[in-house]
């Protein structure tokens, strides 16, 4: 592959396109056609003389003259401006003369920064005072300057101020993803509406044979259901038009409430961009925030970007080697298996290789290999080898991963199978947990590495809500206790014991099952214990009642 920025540079062409399509730059559009009166502003004394022959020259068809010879005093106004006029519509005019004359040439980014410098003043203060203000297209415009400034500059945006943008950024993103998912469900109640009126219209999106499917073909029709619904947001029902408001239910079709949500993905695309900016970013716990909201409804252009985020992140070998902590492997496994678009699917794929050759240590690489085979996906790859693709980089990227995912099988222990699915969370009755050889031969090394496997048991019977990994989860705690008998007290200890009890009372018959077995065998050990201290002392002093009360105090 060729350098980061080569790569990302070639990208940002298409990414300003598809920016020039959304809310924010439609917005802009109209803005542009506003003519503010600064005579007006002139004439009230609401700015100065040298202020309005500055923002009148800026605002004319001469502004590239002008800013040859004043970009000095073209910063100092435009500073003060944003500083000292309070009226929305008229920021908002200001905003977009500034990112129009930035976007014209990166180069003039400087102007802004060198005013800044030569007042020892930070040029960040009045744009992130901006992103406080009440109006949607304000506080997302300002960010896309700041996000330009920050990226396009000499100078690094200061730690404090780095941190204060990114944090609010992600908590952009986190509500506009809710947003998102309340209007899609929404728009889901809304089509089950129209389905009462028109039962023949999307009945295969709604209708679910409970009774005759397993549980894998309800997952399928509910992903299904899920990817059409989200992918019909632009599409309406027959005799609907796009946007219109429902007459049955008054939901609109357009979503309108997280409208921003792709301009927070283009900042946080540019600003991962600067190595500096990423270890920044995982400091405000960024990456838990991008992995939760991929894991939830969002549209195909939304997982894009946020995929496109992780990808610059592994770029940087320390950030690839700790990715899958969060969980990056299973969750993105997840969207290459249900994914109907090919930028997603290229993108997803870059994250995969990069996981697997920007480590430096190899055993880091080849975990990342194992936790792609145990969420199948070399089976999702098999499927991509044949379609015809036209983008070069996919084929590459299938090629490269199937032969590392291949090795890596052959070379793939069963510990080492079973290690990647506890890690994964993702627990299911694979072969490895019902064979008693593999307990035999490993149920010690749950006690490695300050028992890590098993303190993920653990944790999954503490926290998980699905059936059946607190059943895998039980049945393991069992067998690691009849396999390993000195192992009880470290389940006591890591209080296992008392959690697999408590799932007795589970509503989930396999959960009450599994947990019930598990207790049996972690009680079992007490009485093979007493039975064997009875038979001992026995032995010592045969028919001594003293011995006898003694063992039983003991017990």
């Amino acid at each position: 592959m060729a350098n980061i920025d080569d790569m990302i540079s070639h990208l940002d062409d298409k990414i300003d396109m598809i920016a020039a399509t959304s809310v924010l730059q439609q917005q802009a559009s109209d803005i542009r056609t506003q003519k503010i009166n600064w005579q007006s502003y002139q004439q009230s004394q609401m700015i100065s003389n040298e202020d309005f022959n500055a923002i009148t020259a800026l605002d004319g068809d001469k502004k590239s003259h002008y800013l040859k010879d004043n970009q000095y005093q073209a910063a100092k106004t435009f500073l003060s401006l944003l500083s000292h006029v309070s009226k929305d519509t008229t920021i908002q005019y200001l905003l977009v003369m500034i990112d129009d004359l930035l976007s014209e040439d990166r180069t003039r980014v400087e102007i802004f920064l060198d005013y800044a410098s030569k007042r020892k003043e930070t040029v960040w203060g009045p744009f992130l005072s901006l992103l406080n203000r009440s109006d949607g297209f304000i506080i997302h415009m300002t960010s896309r300057i700041i996000a330009k400034l920050a990226c396009w500059g000499q100078d690094q945006m200061p730690k404090s101020d780095l941190n204060f943008y990114l944090q609010w950024l992600k908590d952009q993103l986190t509500l506009s993803a809710a947003a998102y998912n309340k209007e899609l469900e929404e728009i889901i109640k809304h089509r089950g509406y129209k389905e009462k009126d028109h039962p023949h219209q999307h009945m295969h999106l709604f209708h679910f044979h409970h009774h005759h499917q397993n549980k894998d073909q309800q997952q399928n029709v509910i992903v299904e259901k899920y990817r059409e619904v989200s992918s019909a947001i632009d599409e309406p029902i027959h005799g609907e038009r796009a946007g219109s408001p429902s007459v049955s239910s008054g939901v609109r079709l357009k979503i309108t409430d997280n409208e921003y949500i792709q301009s927070v993905g283009r900042c946080l695309q540019m600003m991962l961009r600067v190595d500096e900016y990423r270890f920044a970013f995982v400091t405000v716990d960024g990456i838990s925030t991008l992995i939760s909201i991929l894991s939830s409804r969002v549209n195909f252009q939304v997982q894009y970007q946020l995929v496109f985020c992780l990808w610059v992140l592994t770029f940087n070998p320390l950030l690839a080697e700790k990715m899958n902590k969060f969980n990056v492997i299973p969750i993105l496994a997840d969207i290459l298996s249900d994914c109907a678009k090919e930028k997603v699917t290229r993108i997803i794929l870059a994250v995969f290789r990069n996981l697997i050759e920007k480590p430096e240590d190899a055993q880091v690489s080849k975990e990342h290999c194992i936790a792609m085979v145990q969420c199948k996906v070399l089976k999702q790859l098999s499927i991509l080898e044949q379609r015809r693709f036209d983008d070069e980089d996919i084929t590459s990227d299938v090629e490269f991963l199937t032969e590392k995912l291949q090795t890596s099988v052959q070379d793939l222990s069963s510990f080492d199978e079973y290690s990647t699915e506890i890690k994964s969370g993702r627990l299911e009755w694979s072969p490895v947990h019902k064979s008693a050889k593999f307990w035999r031969e490993n149920a010690q090394r749950l006690n490695e590495k300050n028992y890590e496997l098993l303190r993920i048991l653990i944790h999954l019977l503490d926290t998980s809500r699905d059936p059946l990994v607190l059943s895998v989860a039980s049945y393991d705690i069992g067998e690691y206790v009849r396999h390993f008998p000195r192992g009880k007290h470290v389940i006591e200890q890591l209080n296992g014991k008392q959690l697999v009890m408590q799932l007795l009372g589970h509503e989930d018959p396999n959960v009450r099952y599994e947990a019930l077995l598990a207790v049996q065998k972690l009680m079992v050990h007490n009485w093979e214990y007493l039975g064997k201290q009875l038979e001992k002392d026995s032995e010592k002093v045969p028919g001594d009642k003293d011995g006898a009360k003694t063992i039983s105090g003991k017990a």
